[in-house]
């Protein structure tokens, strides 16, 4: 019973420290600036215009979905990135989390797996902003977006579960290789490509299909695209694969980064 009391009051200080850690790191990121944190809006509308002139416009990029024929470039390109942007900005931000916070690292009562917590929750954050800008612009363009869209959370948990246990290894591996962000923004950028975000997967032949259905946020963009778009209801197996993958990862990454932490004092 007193160990369980102890477990509890530790989750307890973790949710305490959460909050607090969350509300400062989104009040940093534009902190001095005229915008404060109303550029995390402007840089989504920024974000959405440039890419769907450049690819929707420029290049004339259309998007034809089997049985729906052609649908809104502009809005499903943006629904992918919010998928994409979320995963991304969460493994560039993480293989400096600990050397860039390395006061905390020798108060030993500071619960350091936390941080990660906060670089995930800062990401959802920012990805909720992103999707009231979806809303905005689909309402403009004149796009109809399905009441299945409130399914979605079904789709972003895992992929942000899977993030959070990424954070966790590239966090670790990051404290003793500071090399490691330079290899993550090289592998975040081909990750972009690898992925069904300017393109149908079905227009892909076989080989090329498999490999891309390996990466990390082809399900959720094809998922969110299919609830919000198409209306309809999330693939159960996809869905629970996904969830599967995301738990695996979140449970290894706080196994590695508690193996490793024993060492980051030294390193730092």
């Amino acid at each position: 019973m007193h160990q369980l009391s102890e477990l509890g009051e530790r989750r307890g200080k973790r949710r305490n420290l959460l909050l607090p850690l969350l509300k400062r790191d989104i009040e940093a990121r534009h902190k001095g600036t005229f915008g404060g944190v109303y550029w995390f809006i402007i840089q989504n509308v920024i974000m959405v215009v440039i890419y769907s002139t450049v690819f929707g416009t420029i290049l004339k990029g259309t998007w034809h979905q089997q049985n729906s024929g052609q649908v809104n470039f502009t809005i499903v390109l943006f629904i992918g990135l919010i998928q994409y942007n979320l995963f991304a900005e969460i493994l560039n931000r993480s293989p400096l989390l600990v050397v860039q916070n390395s006061n905390l690292v020798t108060k030993v009562v500071f619960p350091l797996e936390i941080l990660s917590c906060v670089v995930v929750g800062v990401a959802l954050f920012n990805a909720l902003i992103a999707f009231c800008v979806l809303l905005v612009a689909a309402l403009l363009l004149g796009v109809h977006l399905s009441l299945n869209g409130f399914l979605l959370p079904l789709i972003v948990a895992p992929l942000a579960l899977m993030g959070l246990g990424f954070s966790w290894i590239l966090a670790a591996f990051g404290t003793y290789v500071r090399d490691a962000g330079q290899i993550v923004g090289i592998g975040v950028t081909a990750m972009m490509f690898l992925s069904p975000l300017f393109y149908p997967i079905n227009n892909l032949p076989g080989s090329l299909r498999t490999l891309i259905e390996f990466n990390p946020i082809t399900i959720p963009m094809q998922q969110a695209r299919a609830v919000l778009i198409f209306g309809e209801q999330p693939d159960a197996v996809l869905l629970g694969l996904h969830w599967i993958a995301a738990l695996a990862v979140a449970l290894s990454g706080r196994w590695v980064f508690e193996k490793m932490r024993g060492g980051f004092a030294d390193v730092i």
